[in-house]
């Protein structure tokens, strides 16, 4: 049901998929082959509800050509800096797909995956148990509102 691990007490990591759906558009339509679009996975990916999206490496976004969206200022740690946003990262995680803008980090970080795209696939993090939880998408029982 997930694809989590714990490496130490209070982090969880999991497994994830991301493809440029840009190129997968392509690809649907014919206009380059399947082969071509530009998908990679990334393991030991950090769960950070502290975070609001998902954060890719330099070295990751360029080597699935994502396109550059704005630059934004953002709150970390140490303070505000500037950072760059890319769209159109579709991601695969726990069996749920979804587009999403991701915020660049700097070069040799780790990935992470945040609220925002977890809220929106319909996954939550258990830190009682250190996992992720698949909610309910079926006729009967929905995390989808309206």
């Amino acid at each position: 049901m997930q694809s989590t691990s714990t490496e130490q007490m209070g982090r969880v990591t999991t497994t994830l998929i991301i493809t440029n759906r840009l190129d997968q558009g392509l690809a649907e339509r014919g206009l380059m082959p399947v082969e071509s679009v530009r998908t990679t996975t990334l393991k030991n990916v950090l769960v950070d509800t502290g975070a609001t999206t998902l954060c890719l490496p330099a070295n990751v976004i360029a080597q699935l050509g994502l396109a550059l969206l704005k630059e934004v200022d953002v709150a970390t740690a140490t303070g505000f800096s500037k950072a760059r946003i890319f769209e159109d990262a579709k991601i695969s995680l726990c069996g749920r797909e979804g587009t999403f803008e991701c915020l660049e980090l700097p070069g040799g970080t780790d990935a992470l995956i945040g609220v925002i795209p977890l809220e929106a696939l319909g996954i939550e993090l258990d830190l009682q148990n250190q996992k992720l939880i698949v909610l309910p998408i079926s006729p009967n029982a929905s995390y989808l509102r309206i």
